[in-house]
């Protein structure tokens, strides 16, 4: 059995950055060691259009605390970056004091205005990387309506999915968090915002389907064995392999 300890912060994003990045390591320091923290997407900043510039700028110190506070556990968020002129909603996985992985938000939402504020990443980006001596993936969001991605990720034990979905669309976040668990056969934990017109809905969902979630809450922690996930590519075999990027 290998067990790992999880924990999303079903919080509300702030105006203040600053306020939003005393949270997130508060909750951060709060955790045992060893432990893997979801955010919301953009937890830092919220879709702050009138404010992208300062936004990026203060994505540099809160990596540099990131960078620190992840000495002995690792945090998952993402964060507005500019690069070449450009905006980036980015994801940034920071581990034992070091960024193991970065991938940008490659699907934008359309209905949110998202493709007018910032650009595409590169799908080559939506990767497995290794964590804690899993092989995981990610997606951002409205990423989760794509079935190429999923077979992307495809042979992941665990898949992070950190998310500003709305109230509107709370069935198709839970129903398709749950569906992209059994499909790969892997543990899926979703975590959204408790803003205003967000759905909540966190989760963390077994390779079975089975679900773990509290919308009266703000920090939802479980302790999930990886072994599940061998368990149940056994019972029901549907081809997939264990993932070796």
């Amino acid at each position: 059995m290998i067990f790992r300890e999880l924990t999303l912060l079903q919080i509300k994003t702030k105006q203040k950055f600053q306020d939003n990045l005393a949270r997130v390591i508060a909750e951060l320091e709060k955790s045992k060691k060893g432990s893997i923290i979801l955010t919301p997407e953009l937890a830092l900043s919220g879709f702050c259009y009138q404010n992208m510039d300062e936004a990026s700028e203060f994505s540099k110190h809160a990596t540099e605390q990131l960078l620190h506070a992840s000495r002995d556990r690792t945090i998952i968020t993402t964060m507005i970056e500019k690069k070449n002129h450009k905006f980036y909603n980015n994801l940034k996985v920071f581990s034992n004091g070091e960024l193991i992985h970065k991938q940008s938000k490659h699907k934008l939402f359309m209905l949110g205005e998202e493709h007018l504020h910032f650009a595409a990443g590169d799908v080559g980006e939506i990767i497995p990387f290794r964590l804690n001596g899993m092989n995981c993936g990610a997606l951002v969001c409205f990423e989760l309506r794509f079935i190429e991605l999923w077979h992307r990720l495809q042979g992941v034990d665990v898949l992070f999915v950190p998310a500003q979905w709305a109230q509107a669309r709370k069935e198709h976040f839970e129903t398709l968090s749950r569906a992209l668990a059994i499909a790969n056969q892997c543990f899926v934990v979703a975590c959204n915002a408790a803003s205003l017109h967000m759905a909540k809905s966190s989760a963390i969902i077994s390779p079975y389907g089975k679900v773990i979630q509290d919308d009266s809450k703000e920090i939802i922690t479980a302790e999930i064995d990886i072994a599940e996930v061998e368990k149940m590519r056994k019972y029901i075999d549907v081809g997939l392999k264990e993932c070796t990027k």
